[in-house]
C-alpha cells in the first residue's frame, strides 16, 4: 500500500490497516455482536428469517465496501425505517411484495446517486430539511407502539397474560439498565444483553418452546426468497410505492453517520470517494437484499459507536464481521433460537428501541433549532404526525400506499410549495 496515504493520529487502527490475526478475530466479532440484537430484531418483527437476514447484511456490508473502494468502515444492517409497511404487505403480498419494494428502495438511492453525481448534494438539503425529517423519524418510531404494546400483552388469539406484561417489563428494564450503567465491551451490546436476560425470564415463565430449537439442523441453508424461484413474478405497484419514499428518510440517517464517521476518521468521504458512491453502496446491498429475501438495509450506527470508543477504524474488521454474519447465517440451530424468542421479550425490547426512533425525530427538531412559531413548521409537522402515525393509507384500485409513504410525500411537498416566511 502506498506509504503516501493520510494516517489519522486518533486511531490505533486506521482504516487501510490490517490488524493482526488475533486482534482481527476479536474485533470483528465485537462488530458482530453489536449489530446482531438490531439486525434479527427486524425480521422477527415483520415475519421473515432472521438466518436471511443475517446473510443480506454480511453481503450487503461486502458489496458497501467493494463501492466505496475500501475507504469507509461502515456496517450494512437491517433498517428500522421499513417496518410498518412490511407488516402490512406480509399481511398481504407475502414477502414477494416486500421484496419489490426493497428492490425500489434500492433504486431510489441508485437514482439520487445518479443526481448527486451529476449536479451536487444541495438539493438533498433542500428537499429534506429538518422540519420533514424529524416527524417522519418520530412517526416511524410511534407508529409501530400498538404492535409493541400488542406483543408485550397479550398472546396469538389475543387472551391478555400478566406474565407476558410482566417479561415484557422485566426485559425493559433490564435493557434500560444495561444501557446506562455498563461499561467497556459491555456496553456496546445492551440491547443483545436485554434480548438474552429477558429470554431467560421468560424461560423461567413456561413462555419458550425449545422443540423447533432441537429439530433444527447445526448447518441449514438460510430461507432464501429468490424472484422466479421461491415466488412466481408478478408486479406490485402498491408495494413499490409504499416503501420507496420512505427511502428519503433513511437516506437522511445514512447521511448523518457519513457526517458523523467523517469527525472520528479526519476524512470527508462526501468527496472521497463521494456521496454518489456511499448512496451507491447503500443502494445496492437493499437491491441485493431483495434478490435473496432480506428487508432493507442501511448503515448502522451501532458500529459507528464501536469505532468511535475503540478507535480502530480499519475496514478489514469490518470485512471480518461481514464474513462471520455470512456464516452465522448457515447455523440452522442459531436461527431457530432466534425465532424461539417469545413475543413478551420482542415487546419490553420494542418499548424502548421504538421509543429512541422517537426521540430521535425529536432531537432532531431540537438540535436544529426548528420554530414551530412559524405557521409552517407548524402545519408540516402537524400533517406528518397525525397521517402517520393514523397509518391514513391511501388505497386506488388493487394499489395501496401506507400512511408513512403518504406521509413522506406529503412532507416533501408541503416544505417546497408552503412560503419560508410564514
Amino acid at each position: 500500500m502506498s506509504t503516501q496515504r493520510y494516517r489519522n493520529p486518533d486511531a490505533l487502527i486506521d482504516i487501510w490497516e490490517r490488524p493482526s490475526w488475533g486482534q482481527w478475530f476479536g474485533l470483528s466479532l465485537q462488530h458482530l455482536f453489536s449489530m446482531f440484537g438490531s439486525t434479527v430484531l427486524v425480521p422477527i418483527l415483520v415475519g421473515l428469517n432472521p438466518g436471511i437476514a443475517l446473510f443480506s447484511s454480511g453481503v450487503g456490508t461486502l458489496m458497501y465496501i467493494l463501492i466505496t473502494r475500501g475507504k469507509i468502515p461502515a456496517y450494512m444492517g437491517s433498517s428500522f425505517s421499513f417496518i410498518v409497511p412490511m407488516i402490512a404487505l406480509m399481511k398481504t403480498t407475502g414477502y414477494p411484495g416486500i421484496a419489490q419494494g426493497t428492490m425500489a428502495v434500492g433504486l431510489v438511492y441508485l437514482i439520487v446517486a445518479l443526481l448527486v453525481a451529476l449536479i451536487g448534494s444541495d438539493w438533498i438539503n433542500r428537499a429534506l430539511p429538518p422540519i420533514v425529517v424529524g416527524p417522519m423519524v418520530m412517526v416511524i418510531g410511534l407508529s409501530l407502539a400498538g404492535s409493541a404494546a400488542q406483543k408485550a400483552t397479550v398472546d396469538s388469539q389475543g387472551t391478555y397474560h400478566w406474565q407476558f406484561f410482566a417479561v415484557a417489563m422485566a426485559t425493559l428494564l433490564l435493557t434500560v439498565g444495561f444501557n446506562l450503567y455498563l461499561k467497556g465491551f459491555l456496553a456496546l451490546v445492551p440491547i443483545l444483553l436485554g434480548i438474552v436476560v429477558g429470554y431467560l425470564i421468560a424461560v423461567m415463565a413456561g413462555l419458550v418452546n425449545f422443540q423447533p430449537v432441537l429439530d433444527a439442523a447445526w448447518f441449514q441453508l438460510p430461507k432464501f426468497e429468490v424472484p422466479g424461484v421461491s415466488y412466481p413474478l408478478h408486479f406490485y405497484w402498491g408495494a413499490v410505492l409504499s416503501l420507496a419514499p420512505i427511502a428519503f428518510v433513511s437516506m437522511t440517517e445514512h447521511i448523518g453517520h457519513i457526517t458523523v464517521l467523517n469527525e472520528l476518521t479526519h476524512r470527508d468521504f462526501f468527496k472521497d470517494p463521494g456521496l454518489h458512491h456511499t448512496l451507491a453502496g447503500d443502494g445496492l446491498a437493499s437491491i441485493v437484499a431483495s434478490l435473496v429475501g432480506g428487508p432493507p438495509v442501511t448503515s448502522y450506527g451501532e458500529n459507528v459507536g464501536v469505532l468511535a470508543i475503540t478507535r480502530v477504524h480499519s475496514v478489514y474488521v469490518l470485512v471480518g464481521a461481514a464474513s462471520f454474519a455470512i456464516i452465522f447465517s448457515f447455523v440452522g440451530k442459531l436461527s431457530a433460537l432466534i425465532e424461539s424468542i417469545p413475543n413478551p421479550v420482542i415487546g419490553g425490547i420494542s418499548f424502548l428501541l421504538f421509543g429512541v426512533i422517537a426521540s430521535s425525530g425529536l432531537r432532531i427538531l431540537i438540535e436544529k433549532h426548528v420554530d414551530f412559531n412559524k405557521k409552517r413548521n407548524l402545519m408540516i409537522a402537524s400533517a406528518i404526525l397525525v397521517i402517520g402515525i393514523g397509518n391514513a393509507y391511501l388505497k386506488v384500485g388493487q394499489y395501496e400506499f401506507s400512511g408513512l409513504a403518504v406521509a413522506a410525500v406529503l412532507g416533501i411537498v408541503l416544505n417546497l410549495v408552503l412560503p419560508k416566511d410564514v
